[in-house]
Protein backbone atom coordinates (compact mmCIF):
# COMPACT_ATOMS: atom_id res chain seq x y z
CA UNK A 1 0.00 0.00 0.00
CA UNK A 2 1.40 3.40 -1.03
CA UNK A 3 0.43 6.54 0.90
CA UNK A 4 -0.13 9.96 -0.65
CA UNK A 5 -0.71 12.97 1.58
CA UNK A 6 -3.52 15.35 0.69
CA UNK A 7 -1.11 18.29 0.87
CA UNK A 8 0.68 16.93 -2.20
CA UNK A 9 -2.65 16.64 -4.00
CA UNK A 10 -3.58 20.23 -3.13
CA UNK A 11 -0.27 21.55 -4.47
CA UNK A 12 -0.55 19.49 -7.63
CA UNK A 13 -4.11 20.53 -8.43
CA UNK A 14 -3.23 24.18 -7.77
CA UNK A 15 -0.34 23.95 -10.24
CA UNK A 16 -2.43 22.13 -12.85
CA UNK A 17 -5.19 24.77 -12.65
CA UNK A 18 -2.77 27.59 -13.36
CA UNK A 19 -0.73 25.79 -16.03
CA UNK A 20 -3.76 24.44 -17.88
CA UNK A 21 -5.12 27.94 -18.36
CA UNK A 22 -1.87 29.46 -19.58
CA UNK A 23 0.02 26.69 -21.42
CA UNK A 24 -1.81 25.35 -24.44
CA UNK A 25 -0.61 21.86 -25.35
CA UNK A 26 1.95 21.52 -28.14
CA UNK A 27 -0.40 19.07 -29.87
CA UNK A 28 -3.04 21.82 -30.14
CA UNK A 29 -0.54 24.39 -31.42
CA UNK A 30 0.69 21.91 -34.05
CA UNK A 31 -2.95 21.35 -35.06
CA UNK A 32 -3.36 25.12 -35.53
CA UNK A 33 -0.24 25.20 -37.72
CA UNK A 34 -1.44 22.25 -39.79
CA UNK A 35 -4.87 23.86 -40.15
CA UNK A 36 -3.25 27.10 -41.33
CA UNK A 37 -1.67 25.19 -44.21
CA UNK A 38 -5.07 23.80 -45.27
CA UNK A 39 -7.26 26.85 -44.67
CA UNK A 40 -8.17 28.67 -47.88
CA UNK A 41 -10.12 31.59 -46.42
CA UNK A 42 -7.92 34.69 -45.84
CA UNK A 43 -10.00 35.54 -42.78
CA UNK A 44 -9.64 32.00 -41.50
CA UNK A 45 -5.89 32.11 -42.07
CA UNK A 46 -5.63 35.36 -40.14
CA UNK A 47 -7.62 33.92 -37.24
CA UNK A 48 -5.43 30.82 -37.06
CA UNK A 49 -2.30 32.99 -37.03
CA UNK A 50 -3.75 34.98 -34.14
CA UNK A 51 -4.62 31.81 -32.23
CA UNK A 52 -1.00 30.66 -32.54
CA UNK A 53 0.23 34.08 -31.42
CA UNK A 54 -2.26 34.15 -28.55
CA UNK A 55 -1.09 30.75 -27.29
CA UNK A 56 2.53 31.92 -27.39
CA UNK A 57 1.78 35.14 -25.48
CA UNK A 58 -0.23 33.28 -22.84
CA UNK A 59 2.60 30.81 -22.25
CA UNK A 60 5.37 33.44 -22.12
CA UNK A 61 3.53 35.95 -19.95
CA UNK A 62 1.71 33.40 -17.76
CA UNK A 63 -1.71 34.85 -18.48
CA UNK A 64 -4.89 32.95 -19.41
CA UNK A 65 -5.28 32.25 -23.12
CA UNK A 66 -9.04 32.92 -22.80
CA UNK A 67 -11.16 35.10 -20.53
CA UNK A 68 -13.28 32.03 -19.73
CA UNK A 69 -11.03 29.99 -17.47
CA UNK A 70 -13.72 27.39 -17.19
CA UNK A 71 -15.25 24.83 -14.91
CA UNK A 72 -12.49 22.73 -13.33
CA UNK A 73 -13.12 19.15 -14.48
CA UNK A 74 -10.76 16.74 -12.73
CA UNK A 75 -10.16 13.14 -13.76
CA UNK A 76 -8.50 10.91 -11.16
CA UNK A 77 -6.93 7.53 -11.92
CA UNK A 78 -6.69 6.02 -8.45
CA UNK A 79 -4.84 2.77 -7.88
CA UNK A 80 -6.63 0.55 -5.39
CA UNK A 81 -3.34 0.09 -3.51
CA UNK A 82 -3.07 3.83 -2.80
CA UNK A 83 -3.97 5.18 0.64
CA UNK A 84 -4.87 8.88 0.82
CA UNK A 85 -3.71 10.25 4.18
CA UNK A 86 -4.22 13.56 5.99
CA UNK A 87 -7.76 14.19 4.79
CA UNK A 88 -10.31 13.46 2.09
CA UNK A 89 -9.38 13.20 -1.59
CA UNK A 90 -12.31 15.27 -2.84
CA UNK A 91 -11.66 18.01 -0.26
CA UNK A 92 -8.00 18.17 -1.37
CA UNK A 93 -9.00 18.56 -5.02
CA UNK A 94 -11.47 21.32 -4.15
CA UNK A 95 -8.80 23.15 -2.14
CA UNK A 96 -6.31 22.84 -4.99
CA UNK A 97 -8.83 24.34 -7.42
CA UNK A 98 -9.63 27.09 -4.93
CA UNK A 99 -5.94 28.01 -4.54
CA UNK A 100 -5.13 27.70 -8.22
CA UNK A 101 -7.90 30.01 -9.36
CA UNK A 102 -7.07 32.49 -6.58
CA UNK A 103 -3.29 32.54 -7.00
CA UNK A 104 -3.44 32.42 -10.79
CA UNK A 105 -5.92 35.33 -10.93
CA UNK A 106 -8.23 33.13 -12.99
CA UNK A 107 -11.84 34.13 -13.51
CA UNK A 108 -14.27 32.43 -11.14
CA UNK A 109 -17.25 31.31 -13.20
CA UNK A 110 -19.25 28.92 -11.01
CA UNK A 111 -22.62 30.08 -9.66
CA UNK A 112 -25.96 28.97 -8.19
CA UNK A 113 -28.16 27.80 -11.08
CA UNK A 114 -31.14 29.98 -10.13
CA UNK A 115 -29.86 32.98 -8.17
CA UNK A 116 -26.70 33.14 -10.33
CA UNK A 117 -24.74 34.05 -7.19
CA UNK A 118 -21.08 33.24 -7.77
CA UNK A 119 -19.51 30.73 -5.36
CA UNK A 120 -16.47 33.00 -5.37
CA UNK A 121 -13.70 30.42 -5.67
CA UNK A 122 -14.58 28.38 -8.79
CA UNK A 123 -15.68 25.41 -6.71
CA UNK A 124 -17.17 22.90 -6.63
CA UNK A 125 -15.06 21.10 -9.18
CA UNK A 126 -16.41 18.23 -11.26
CA UNK A 127 -14.47 15.16 -10.14
CA UNK A 128 -14.43 11.79 -11.89
CA UNK A 129 -12.65 9.01 -10.00
CA UNK A 130 -11.62 5.87 -11.87
CA UNK A 131 -10.52 3.10 -9.50
CA UNK A 132 -7.84 0.96 -11.12
CA UNK A 133 -5.46 -1.88 -10.15
CA UNK A 134 -2.02 -1.01 -8.79
CA UNK A 135 -0.61 1.88 -6.77
CA UNK A 136 -0.48 4.72 -9.28
CA UNK A 137 -2.23 8.06 -8.88
CA UNK A 138 -2.80 10.34 -11.84
CA UNK A 139 -4.61 13.66 -12.06
CA UNK A 140 -5.86 15.42 -15.18
CA UNK A 141 -7.41 18.88 -14.89
CA UNK A 142 -9.39 20.18 -17.87
CA UNK A 143 -10.88 23.69 -17.56
CA UNK A 144 -14.10 23.64 -19.64
CA UNK A 145 -15.45 26.90 -20.99
CA UNK A 146 -19.17 27.63 -20.99
CA UNK A 147 -19.57 28.58 -24.66
CA UNK A 148 -18.56 25.23 -26.06
CA UNK A 149 -20.14 23.25 -23.22
CA UNK A 150 -23.50 24.90 -24.00
CA UNK A 151 -23.38 23.49 -27.53
CA UNK A 152 -22.99 19.90 -26.31
CA UNK A 153 -25.86 17.42 -26.35
CA UNK A 154 -26.85 13.91 -25.23
CA UNK A 155 -29.56 11.96 -27.03
CA UNK A 156 -31.04 8.49 -27.03
CA UNK A 157 -31.29 7.34 -30.64
CA UNK A 158 -33.18 4.28 -31.81
CA UNK A 159 -30.81 1.40 -32.60
CA UNK A 160 -32.20 1.18 -36.15
CA UNK A 161 -30.55 4.48 -37.16
CA UNK A 162 -27.16 2.76 -37.16
CA UNK A 163 -23.85 4.42 -37.97
CA UNK A 164 -25.38 6.85 -40.47
CA UNK A 165 -27.89 8.05 -37.88
CA UNK A 166 -25.14 8.72 -35.36
CA UNK A 167 -23.08 10.56 -37.96
CA UNK A 168 -26.08 12.69 -38.92
CA UNK A 169 -26.65 13.66 -35.29
CA UNK A 170 -22.99 14.59 -34.73
CA UNK A 171 -22.64 16.66 -37.91
CA UNK A 172 -26.01 18.37 -37.37
CA UNK A 173 -24.98 19.29 -33.80
CA UNK A 174 -21.85 21.01 -35.10
CA UNK A 175 -23.85 22.71 -37.86
CA UNK A 176 -26.45 24.06 -35.42
CA UNK A 177 -23.70 25.24 -33.07
CA UNK A 178 -22.24 27.46 -35.77
CA UNK A 179 -19.80 30.04 -34.36
CA UNK A 180 -20.96 29.68 -30.74
CA UNK A 181 -18.32 27.19 -29.51
CA UNK A 182 -15.40 29.31 -30.88
CA UNK A 183 -14.21 27.09 -33.77
CA UNK A 184 -11.99 25.48 -34.80
CA UNK A 185 -13.29 22.93 -32.33
CA UNK A 186 -12.54 19.42 -31.21
CA UNK A 187 -15.65 17.22 -31.27
CA UNK A 188 -15.79 14.58 -28.55
CA UNK A 189 -18.28 11.80 -29.26
CA UNK A 190 -19.45 9.18 -26.77
CA UNK A 191 -21.40 6.22 -28.12
CA UNK A 192 -23.03 3.49 -26.04
CA UNK A 193 -23.25 2.82 -22.33
CA UNK A 194 -26.12 4.64 -20.66
CA UNK A 195 -27.42 8.23 -20.79
CA UNK A 196 -24.84 9.54 -18.33
CA UNK A 197 -22.00 7.25 -19.44
CA UNK A 198 -22.25 8.47 -23.04
CA UNK A 199 -21.69 12.04 -21.83
CA UNK A 200 -18.65 10.99 -19.80
CA UNK A 201 -17.22 9.08 -22.77
CA UNK A 202 -17.59 12.18 -24.93
CA UNK A 203 -15.76 14.34 -22.41
CA UNK A 204 -12.97 11.80 -21.93
CA UNK A 205 -12.56 11.67 -25.72
CA UNK A 206 -11.48 15.31 -25.62
CA UNK A 207 -8.42 14.39 -23.54
CA UNK A 208 -6.82 12.35 -26.32
CA UNK A 209 -3.85 14.19 -27.88
CA UNK A 210 -4.67 15.88 -31.17
CA UNK A 211 -3.10 14.03 -34.07
CA UNK A 212 -3.19 10.66 -32.31
CA UNK A 213 -5.00 7.80 -33.97
CA UNK A 214 -7.91 5.96 -32.41
CA UNK A 215 -6.63 2.45 -31.52
CA UNK A 216 -9.88 0.97 -32.89
CA UNK A 217 -9.59 0.85 -36.71
CA UNK A 218 -13.38 1.11 -37.12
CA UNK A 219 -13.59 4.25 -35.00
CA UNK A 220 -10.45 5.64 -36.64
CA UNK A 221 -12.19 5.49 -40.03
CA UNK A 222 -15.36 7.08 -38.63
CA UNK A 223 -13.38 9.93 -37.07
CA UNK A 224 -11.78 10.75 -40.42
CA UNK A 225 -15.08 10.53 -42.31
CA UNK A 226 -17.04 12.63 -39.81
CA UNK A 227 -14.31 15.29 -39.61
CA UNK A 228 -14.39 15.67 -43.38
CA UNK A 229 -18.18 16.03 -43.29
CA UNK A 230 -17.95 18.68 -40.57
CA UNK A 231 -15.29 20.66 -42.40
CA UNK A 232 -17.46 20.70 -45.53
CA UNK A 233 -20.02 22.76 -43.55
CA UNK A 234 -18.00 25.90 -44.25
CA UNK A 235 -18.38 27.37 -40.75
CA UNK A 236 -14.62 27.98 -40.51
CA UNK A 237 -12.43 29.55 -37.81
CA UNK A 238 -14.52 31.62 -35.38
CA UNK A 239 -17.54 30.97 -37.64
CA UNK A 240 -16.43 33.47 -40.27
CA UNK A 241 -16.24 30.94 -43.08
CA UNK A 242 -13.55 28.60 -44.26
CA UNK A 243 -12.41 25.01 -44.53
CA UNK A 244 -11.39 24.40 -40.92
CA UNK A 245 -14.42 24.17 -38.64
CA UNK A 246 -12.98 21.40 -36.46
CA UNK A 247 -9.48 20.15 -35.82
CA UNK A 248 -10.50 16.63 -34.90
CA UNK A 249 -13.32 14.24 -34.07
CA UNK A 250 -12.52 11.89 -31.19
CA UNK A 251 -14.81 8.94 -30.50
CA UNK A 252 -15.08 6.66 -27.47
CA UNK A 253 -17.52 3.75 -27.61
CA UNK A 254 -18.72 0.94 -25.33
CA UNK A 255 -21.55 -1.63 -25.45
CA UNK A 256 -25.11 -0.51 -24.66
CA UNK A 257 -28.54 -2.00 -23.91
CA UNK A 258 -30.23 -3.77 -26.84
CA UNK A 259 -33.09 -1.25 -26.73
CA UNK A 260 -30.89 1.85 -26.67
CA UNK A 261 -28.30 3.82 -28.64
CA UNK A 262 -27.01 6.63 -26.39
CA UNK A 263 -24.93 9.27 -28.16
CA UNK A 264 -23.27 12.35 -26.69
CA UNK A 265 -21.44 15.20 -28.37
CA UNK A 266 -19.15 17.29 -26.16
CA UNK A 267 -17.74 20.19 -28.14
CA UNK A 268 -14.42 21.72 -27.09
CA UNK A 269 -13.45 25.20 -28.23
CA UNK A 270 -10.04 25.90 -29.78
CA UNK A 271 -8.62 26.48 -26.26
CA UNK A 272 -8.37 22.72 -25.71
CA UNK A 273 -6.78 22.90 -22.28
CA UNK A 274 -5.76 20.11 -19.96
CA UNK A 275 -2.72 19.23 -17.88
CA UNK A 276 -1.77 15.98 -16.21
CA UNK A 277 0.44 14.92 -13.31
CA UNK A 278 1.28 11.69 -11.52
CA UNK A 279 2.09 11.40 -7.82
Amino acid sequence: MRSIHVDDIVRTVRDLAMRANTELGEDVVRAFEAALEREESPTGQDILKRLIENAQIAREEKIPMCQDTGFAVVFVELGQDVHIVGGALRDAIEEGVRQGYRDGYLRKSICHPFTRQNTGDNTPAIVHIDLQPGDHFRLTLAPKGGGSENMSRVTMLTPAVGVQGVKDFVVQRVKESGPNPCPPTIVGVGIGGTFEQAALLAKKALLRPLGSLNPDPELQALEKDWLEAINRLGIGPQGLGGRITSLAVHIQMMPCHIASLPVAVNIQCHAARHKEASL
